[in-house]
């Protein structure tokens, strides 16, 4: 499971069961009770581990927001049970409007669509990367 955490929405994406290709799943609001959604959504999918996007600063340093999503990590893992892995997502969510832009979406569906392609991004480096260590 890919999540592009946001203080207004989370984007969520699954892979294919061979670990292969991400997937779009949906868009959470982040208030109360998105963490007990997503371990429902993990059982429901029978998830085994989860990817975050971390978004570090342009020279790589952990800022607020960083600060922000590493304590969602630490809540997500104590709260499924299930591993927990960052990746770095700097400039996911700029690649995901400018993919959109390309496809010919309105700005309105771009804005609708942007957070659930981010969290496919996340996880399909994830899984691109994973792919490459193997062997």
């Amino acid at each position: 499971m890919g999540i592009d955490y946001g203080k207004v929405r989370i984007g969520v994406s699954l892979s294919d069961p061979t670990g292969t290709v991400a997937q779009p799943l949906v868009v959470l609001a982040n208030r109360p009770g998105v963490i007990e959604r997503i371990k429902e959504l993990a059982a429901l999918h029978q998830v085994g581990r989860i990817v975050v996007g971390l978004p570090l600063n342009m020279d790589g340093s952990i800022g607020d927001m960083a600060n922000i999503v590493m304590d969602f990590v630490a809540t997500l893992h104590r709260e499924t049970g299930i591993p927990v892995d960052t990746i770095d997502e700097r400039l996911s969510s700029w690649e995901a409007h400018g993919i959109m832009k390309e496809a010919g979406l309105s700005r309105k569906k771009r804005s609708k669509g942007v957070d659930k392609l981010a969290a496919v991004l996340i996880l399909q480096r994830y899984l691109d990367r994973k792919a490459g260590e193997c062997c």
